[in-house]
């Protein structure tokens, strides 16, 4: 697949996303070059894009995502792939707040530590962070799952609801609502083998998987205490 590059610099971050979607529905690659941290780079790609990015990027990269290939050489602001359907984005850095917010399916895999709320109100998918989960990550997350191999800061998982937070390290606190289970075999060897794709197979790693204590998916006046918490 040839590869074309385009610059980003100061010019219209429209006209940007627009050269790279043409670029890549004529079947080609893309390199981005000077991006100077810009924010809503490569926004709504189609499953054919595969894009790399130069540098570090702004806020809301590869938000949307419908399948495309996304990679980010250094490190990434809020909400990278908020909202992706599919696809994979990886980040070679350090990934800031809400990374993979609303997502609903795809891959992002932070080589570095993530910001805060990584995986708020997730939908689906996987989120990978080689480094350290940052506070709250997890927060009101309906499915999907968010590995960490690094530790967690505090309040991991806050008020979870059906999705899993899986760490190896230490875990600063839970969140509300949350509990640390015994996982399955066949649970720890689906994990594992999502980490072997990127030779991140361990068999000797102690896992912690934190899921909902389901005391907030049904409404108790008496327990009001507990949603105020939140």
């Amino acid at each position: 697949m040839k590869e074309v590059e385009i610059i980003v610099g100061r010019r219209s971050i429209r006209e940007v996303n627009e050269e790279i979607k043409a670029a890549v529905l004529s079947g080609q690659s893309v390199y981005v070059r000077e991006t100077l941290s810009r924010h809503n780079l490569g926004v709504g790609l189609p499953a054919s894009a595969k894009v790399r990015f130069e540098g570090s990027v702004g806020y809301y990269c590869g938000g949307l995502n419908n399948g495309a290939i996304l990679e980010i050489e250094r490190n990434a602001g809020w909400g990278t792939g908020e909202g992706m359907s599919d696809g994979h984005i990886t980040i070679n850095g350090y990934a800031g707040m809400a990374t993979g917010a609303s997502m609903l399916g795809g891959t992002i895999h932070i080589k570095g530590d993530s910001g805060p709320r990584c995986g708020v109100a997730m939908k689906g998918g996987t989120i990978i962070v080689e480094g350290k989960l940052g506070y709250q990550s997890g927060f009101m997350s309906h499915a999907g799952r968010i590995i960490a191999l690094g530790g967690a800061g505090v309040s991991c998982a806050d008020a979870l609801w059906a999705g899993e937070v899986w760490v190896v390290g230490a875990i600063e606190s839970l969140g509300v609502d949350t509990k640390i289970v015994e996982p399955q075999p066949e649970e720890v060897d689906s994990v594992e083998s999502q980490l072997s794709q990127y030779g991140l197979e361990d068999s000797s790693r102690e896992w912690q998987k934190i899921v909902s204590g389901e005391r907030l998916w049904y409404f108790e006046s008496r327990e009001a205490s507990a949603w105020l918490m939140i």
